[in-house]
């Protein structure tokens, strides 16, 4: 009996040496046209540190209100730079913690094989009753949308025709289902092995549009907190860059 309990209290001894029990737990506010990389991200982040990233998806101006309004979130993964610098001058944000992460791509895709050509010319042959993009005022990727329309002088000719997501992964659930024809998404939501794999689309060239910054911010709720501040470094290292990459995303120059 004795011989057994030694024999526990070894192992529970081992366990307690060989485990990470410094990991701590950060709460991550993440724009939603980055759900799928930062899924992969925060999976090889708990495996190389031993902390763990618990995410929450949606349009990046929601989170701004939500955090503004208490909400416990440590980092901020915006599709924008203005919103996580905007938490930064209203003192919601650690000061000088913002610095882009990557720059997103706008495509318009539609779920129908051969819809859309490499020009984009399904935008002004008329053969669609509607068109989805992202709440201009909610999320960056619907406010680029909006950019481009208007450089290409298509934003009132097609304004009757728009249907809005809140969000950049709503807008995508509008197109995927088939009850509207086309729209803008982000490259992200649609790239396999480097090319868009269902459906048919085109990446709208980044010069058509104000760019898609996409910014990360250390929140103060999380200034204290080793995981949220271990997050943010992960992001700057090879593994999470090839990530971000992989899923179309170009890196800022630093």
């Amino acid at each position: 009996m004795l011989h057994n309990k030694i024999t526990a209290m070894a192992l529970t001894v081992f366990t307690l040496l060989n485990s990470p029990v410094f990991a701590d737990t950060t709460l991550v506010a993440v724009a939603s046209n980055f759900t799928k990389p930062m899924t992969e991200i925060a999976a090889e982040f708990e495996k190389a540190t031993g902390h763990t990233a618990k995410l929450s998806f949606s349009s990046s101006g929601k989170f701004v209100s939500q955090i503004e309004n208490g909400a416990p979130f440590e980092v901020f993964l915006s599709a924008d730079e203005s919103s996580p610098l905007r938490l930064e001058k209203d003192g919601f944000a650690v000061s000088g913690s913002t610095r882009t992460y990557a720059i997103g791509k706008l495509v318009l895709w539609s779920s129908i094989p051969g819809f859309i050509d490499d020009q984009g010319a399904a935008l002004t042959n008329g053969k669609f009753e509607h068109i989805a993009l992202a709440d201009p005022k909610l999320a960056p990727y619907g406010a680029a949308t909006v950019d481009y329309l208007n450089r290409k002088k298509l934003l009132d000719k097609l304004q009757p025709l728009m249907i809005m997501g809140e969000n950049i992964s709503q807008t995508h659930q509008i197109i995927s289902s088939g009850n509207v024809e086309l729209g803008f998404v982000a490259l992200s939501q649609v790239i396999e092995n480097g090319k868009i794999s269902s459906g048919s689309g085109v990446i709208i060239p980044n010069n058509q549009h104000n760019p898609i910054k996409q910014s990360i911010t250390l929140l103060k709720i999380g200034a204290e907190n080793p995981a949220a501040q271990a997050l943010i470094n992960y992001l700057k290292l090879p593994a999470a860059k090839n990530i971000i990459q992989k899923y179309g995303y170009d890196l800022p120059i630093e």
